[in-house]
């Protein structure tokens, strides 16, 4: 991870784009970073970082009546004085939120933001009502709106100048899975809400986003490079695949200029053959394909695909599928198959290759 970090840092480009399946290690790799530039800067924060330590500042104290979300105490709290809550009313906005919000500051001001608290939204004739004395009860929100509200904390706080100690503007911004809780329409504001980013600062900072979400990726990479201001960012633009297997872990550059998820999938599955290293969480990966391929043909059952590639008795085989890639699709599990899976993970994966014509590379 320190020479993945380090290969980043040293890079000529301000706009970085890693797409990975969860538990490659993107979020060891931000930690990597921030090191790595620490060093280079007096043992200072060189950046600012969003990734799985930033949400974990936030937690719920769950209080009868009282509920709150306590943001803990961290380096952060320096920059709370001069955090803009009118800026982070502005980036919550696209994504419509049924809340509202309040912060509490600890008694002694210059110590930050001691926790925030969520009411439902009002219109105006209930703020009216409540100018006559009613009173607010807070609320928990869900997990997908703590998330956006989150992110949207952490995109007011990327407005901060003086990040780095010394009073000097962050030379980075290192953004890790923004969207693991959202669905597609929130999902498509996110990319919004990153490419201002981009087009704010990409001339004097860079931005490394990394993300296990192939419509995040597959989106920020299209805009980037097909969209209106793709001429300006074009010689700032770096693209990483970040791999992994039992030996090694790299980044690797995609092939075309759109990264096809489907075949990136079959590409993997064919070096899991090719080394005979075929595990339970490959057969996760065979699941995706069959269901990406039986929804590009219009079916809603990938036991049809089995069908159409020669397989006899589909129903059991679909239900070996099924079995076999139960757990969530990006967990790595170490555990090899028993021979008899082995031959049928082998015989779908030829008999898709075969059937559809795939050219891969690996």
């Amino acid at each position: 991870m320190e020479q993945l970090a380090t290969k980043i840092a040293r890079l000529k480009k301000n706009i970085v784009l890693i797409y990975a399946f969860n538990g490659t290690g993107k979020t060891r790799l931000s930690v990597a970073y921030k090191n790595i530039t620490k060093k280079n800067n007096k043992g200072n924060h060189a950046g600012v970082y969003y990734n799985a330590y930033s949400e974990d500042l936030f937690i719920w104290r769950n209080e009868e009546r009282n509920i709150r979300l306590i943001i803990q105490p961290s380096t952060l709290n320096l920059y709370h004085q001069s955090f803009n809550e009118n800026k982070l009313r502005e980036h919550l906005t696209p994504y419509k939120p049924k809340f509202d919000f309040r912060f509490h500051l600890y008694p002694d001001a210059a110590q930050g933001i001691e926790f925030v608290q969520f009411f439902v939204k009002k219109d105006e004739a209930a703020k009216e009502d409540d100018a006559q004395g009613n009173e607010d009860i807070p609320i928990k929100i869900s997990r997908g709106e703590q998330q956006i509200f989150i992110w949207c904390f952490f995109l007011a706080l990327f407005d901060i100048d003086g990040w780095t100690g010394e009073g000097k503007q962050s030379q980075h911004f290192f953004i890790d899975d923004p969207v693991s809780s959202l669905d597609d329409h929130n999902i498509f504001i996110t990319v919004s809400s990153i490419m201002d980013l981009i087009d704010r600062h990409f001339k004097n900072r860079k931005i490394i986003i990394t993300t296990h979400h192939i419509g995040l990726f597959s989106i920020l990479c299209d805009w980037i490079k097909k969209g209106e201001k793709a001429s300006s960012y074009k010689d700032e633009v770096q693209l990483y695949i970040l791999k992994k297997d039992e030996a090694d872990i790299d980044f690797h550059s995609p092939n075309n200029e759109v990264f096809l998820y489907h075949l990136e999938l079959l590409q993997i599955l064919k070096k899991a053959i090719d080394d005979d290293r075929i595990y339970a969480y490959h057969f996760a990966l065979l699941r995706q394909i069959l269901e990406n391929i039986a929804s590009f043909l219009g079916v809603g059952r990938f036991a049809y695909v089995l069908e159409q590639i020669g397989l006899t008795d589909t129903d059991e085989v679909a239900r070996i599928v099924n079995t076999l890639s139960h757990k969530t699709v990006f967990r790595y599990e170490a555990k090899e198959l028993v021979p008899d899976n082995k031959e049928l993970f082998k015989k779908i994966f030829n008999g898709i290759i075969t059937k559809y014509n795939f050219v891969l590379h690996v």
